[in-house]
């Protein structure tokens, strides 16, 4: 059977191929394998809320697998060179967080083996980890106006337990010296479990502790908070000040959570990634338990991260200078 090509039907045949290449180059980036996203510290808590909750919204908006990964060790170090060295075409991400990518560069040997601006793009800031400074109850004091009072009549004697030499709470404690000139006693745990049953059990007298780690503890009186250490007040703690209306200025230290990539994935993966994570994120049943384990939902497109990070490292990269501050 012979197929007859008329004049008009030729002309036809560019453009039908020209649309059909564009249909093609608009079509939105799809992974063609399963995504992992990798959460560089152990399973379970709220980061592992949050990854589970992203990775859900993706994997529904791609059609396609988000597998969450974790991968724990060397202050979340292990994780971020896996994913740095990794896959560069979308299909592995992280949950980067302020440790992995604003104070291991100045804390650990090589920066932890990757660059956090050279070595990743980023797709969205996600949420926020407030830290509240947090009392015993038998320390004869109500409020930061009064600690800083006994700080200074008995220097060097107040004690406050971290989570870690090196952690986000210890580099909150550090900055809250340097503003306000105290003189405490800085005592690291391994982790926040030890640290709490230390506080609750009287051994040290005051932390900055993350809001999961003791919103309970407040709420029944086990704890005493002064303040949160943040630009914005709790929404856990609404009536409670932030350390700035408390009159310590300059002590804004919130863990962040935001995802990243590695820095050569294609612009077409970068930009689908980028769309759903923001979409995700502006979802309720999202926010809401987010919300729910303890975080405060702070969504940062791309840009605004970038210059957000950028900030950040050179901030606490002059805390750890100033302080002398080594990891363990």
């Amino acid at each position: 059977m012979s197929i007859r090509i008329t004049r008009r039907h030729a002309l036809a045949l560019p453009a039908a191929l020209t649309a059909g290449t564009a249909a093609r180059a608009q079509a939105p980036w799809s992974p063609g394998r399963p995504v992992t996203l990798v959460v560089p510290y152990p399973a379970g808590g709220p980061t592992d809320v949050l990854a589970r909750l992203v990775a859900g919204e993706l994997a529904r908006d791609l059609n396609s697998p988000v597998v969450v990964e974790n991968i724990a060790g060397g202050g979340g170090a292990i994780g971020s060179r896996r994913v740095a060295i990794g896959p560069a075409d979308g299909t592995s991400i992280m949950l980067a967080s302020n440790q992995t990518h604003a104070t291991n560069i100045s804390l650990l040997p090589d920066g932890g083996g990757y660059d956090p601006v050279r070595d990743f793009a980023p797709i969205a800031g996600m949420a926020d980890l407030q830290h509240i400074l947090v009392v015993r109850p038998d320390l004869p004091v109500g409020s930061v106006a009064e600690l800083l009072a006994l700080a200074r009549a008995e220097p060097g004697k107040l004690t406050c337990a971290s989570t870690g030499q090196g952690s986000a709470s210890h580099l909150t404690l550090e900055l809250f010296r340097t503003q306000t000139g105290v003189d405490m006693v800085h005592v690291p745990y391994r982790g926040s479990s030890p640290m709490l049953n230390d506080l609750l059990g009287g051994h040290v007298q005051l932390s900055f502790a993350t809001t999961p780690t003791v919103l309970t503890q407040v709420q029944s009186g086990k704890l005493r908070a002064l303040a949160v250490a943040s630009p914005n007040r709790s929404p856990h703690l609404p009536n409670l000040p932030t350390l700035a209306e408390a009159g310590v200025q300059g002590v804004e230290a919130d863990a962040w959570f935001a995802l990243f990539a590695p820095a050569a994935v294609p612009p077409a993966a970068l930009a689908r990634l980028r769309e759903l994570t923001l979409a995700a994120m502006e979802r309720e049943p999202v926010r809401a338990r987010t919300t729910e384990v303890g975080m405060t939902v702070h969504v940062r497109p791309a840009e605004a991260m970038a210059s957000f990070l950028r900030e950040d490292i050179a901030r606490w990269a002059e805390v750890i200078r100033t302080a002398n501050v080594k990891p363990e």
